[in-house]
């Protein structure tokens, strides 16, 4: 069952088009690794399936109630950021109009600050985290409301190589349990390891197909 469906996307900034006729589905439990040099429309394409830019032409298609959870690139928040790990991780949770989390909130707010290995740090001011965990905690916060498409916008970039794999372990964990993952990289291996599918994005055009693909695929764009 695909979760998002594009079928023949424009998006364009004034006259100059950034990408066109650009078509690909997700489905429940794909991992989709978008590649592809800057400026061929990567974050652009983000901002477009999230609702903040108007395509100028082309269709986007999501099943009624469908949740899109979103971890951005990294954002290195001052240390005066006030905001302990749990409160920045349950901004997402809170569903009711009454300034406190239900009993229910609080309950998988908890839940998620331990599938994340936050515990030991959730009283910690967010500014004062390193930035591993400052990505995890944006990723706990993208993952609280449940949903069933996570964006990945090359939220790994600036992390070390132990804390890129461990990041994406965990959402792999989420993926292998039916949630569906865009991830858009630059890193090739990381692709390879983690995605099922893939959208590779040029000035030219683009491609999908399966991961098996990836490394042909890498071997043409060196060339």
């Amino acid at each position: 069952m695909a979760i998002l469906s594009v079928e023949d996307l424009t998006v364009a900034y004034g006259d100059h088009p950034v990408f066109s006729d650009l078509s690909f589905a997700i489905n429940q439990g794909d991992f989709l690794v978008v590649v592809g040099e800057n400026g061929v429309g990567k974050t652009t394409l983000v901002r477009a399936l999230l609702g903040l830019i108007k395509p100028k032409s082309g269709t986007i298609s999501v099943p009624a109630g469908t949740r899109i959870g979103y971890v951005p690139q990294f954002r290195n928040l001052d240390e005066e950021y006030p905001l302990s790990v749990r409160d920045f991780v349950g901004l997402s949770s809170q569903q009711s109009h009454w300034p406190w989390l239900t009993k229910r909130e609080r309950h998988a707010l908890n839940r998620m600050i331990k599938i994340t290995d936050l515990g030991k740090i959730a009283n910690r001011p967010l500014g004062l985290a390193s930035g591993g965990e400052k990505q995890r905690a944006y990723l706990a916060q993208a993952l609280l409301p449940n949903p069933r498409l996570l964006i990945l916008d090359e939220s790994t970039a600036s992390l070390d190589n132990e804390m890129k794999y461990n990041l994406l372990d965990l959402v792999s964990r989420f993926q292998q349990s039916g949630l569906s993952v865009m991830f858009i990289t630059h890193d090739w291996d990381l692709a390879r390891h983690y995605g099922t599918r893939y959208l590779h994005m040029t000035k030219d055009g683009y491609a999908t197909g399966s991961i098996d693909e990836l490394d042909q695929l890498k071997e043409e764009a060196a060339q």
